[in-house]
């Protein structure tokens, strides 16, 4: 299977931070979520990839081309949604679309327009006009009408209506389809992953603490509600981590399947992204 997406050892240093070698490989045709606290490094890991900042690096790679050799081919085949757009106020769409035709060989002036239309966007009225999700909404049009291979947004749904965002989500799923279409999001707002993730990334303290596919996250990873009685009896290798509550402890384990075979009367749940992430920026570790 073809890589989308290669990076080995990157690492961006501040004064009071660092991005500390972030490794993995996405293969081409899926989705990974990144997730992570505000300040984890998830928009410092996106501006390195696009050679907005300067970081250090084995290898970096997107759609099978080296970042710093062939930044023009690449930016052709891309396509990025930030939180803030940074479009000139006094623009509107359709100044936008025809200025975005000189940028992008494979730009359809026909899709945009069917874009604006479908997402209610006046092609016509200054961006100043806008609200938040409004601008939002023109960014996806403009991402969906230059056939990217790659899309990477950071945050993009912030600010969308519950049911702009499921269509949203249904549209990441049907580009992700085509097998040479990626997408790469990163989201604080992990039930949107939760539907549509193929891979996860978590990004904690500058640090990659995992990357697995959703599949095995929910095939792998269970929660028990118990005492501690219960919770001493476990194996600290089946333990991940655990969560001491007012009256109980909840674990959040692995090989949740061999488990429910040795204890068939416990209940253990599925865990969501969310609980996971909880569980590894806020758990203990059982010695």
């Amino acid at each position: 299977m073809q890589q989308a997406l290669v990076i080995e050892n990157l690492t961006k240093r501040y004064k009071d931070f660092t991005l500390d070698h972030i490794s993995f490989s996405l293969p081409q045709g899926t989705i990974l979520g990144i997730i992570g606290e505000n300040g984890s490094g998830k928009s410092t890991l996106i501006n390195a990839l696009l050679g907005l900042i300067p970081a250090d690096y084995s290898q970096l790679e997107l759609l099978g081309k080296d970042i710093a050799a062939h930044p023009n081919l690449i930016k052709q085949d891309l396509a990025v949604i930030f939180d803030d757009a940074g479009y000139d106020e006094n623009f509107t769409p359709l100044q936008i679309g025809k200025f975005l035709s000189h940028v992008y060989k494979n730009w359809d002036a026909d899709s945009y327009r069917s874009y604006l239309k479908r997402f209610d966007l006046p092609a016509k009225k200054r961006l100043k006009t806008f609200s938040r999700g409004m601008k939002t909404k023109l960014e996806f049009a403009i991402a969906f009408s230059h056939s990217p291979k790659f899309l990477i947004m950071d945050e993009a749904t912030n600010g969308l209506d519950p049911v702009f965002r499921d269509e949203i989500l249904d549209l990441l799923r049907e580009f992700s389809e085509e097998e040479n279409h990626t997408v790469l999001i990163a989201s604080h707002i992990t039930s949107d992953l939760d539907k549509i993730a193929d891979y996860v990334a978590y990004i904690h303290h500058g640090r990659l603490l995992f990357f697995q596919s959703y599949d095995e996250l929910q095939n792998e990873y269970g929660i028990i509600n118990c005492k501690k009685s219960f919770l001493d009896n476990l194996n600290p290798e089946d333990v991940v981590y655990y969560r001491k509550e007012d009256y109980s402890y909840r674990v959040l384990v692995k090989n949740r399947y061999s488990l429910k075979q040795i204890f068939q009367d416990v209940e253990i749940h599925s865990a969501d992204l969310e609980e996971i992430m909880l569980f590894y920026a806020k758990g203990e570790k059982l010695e």
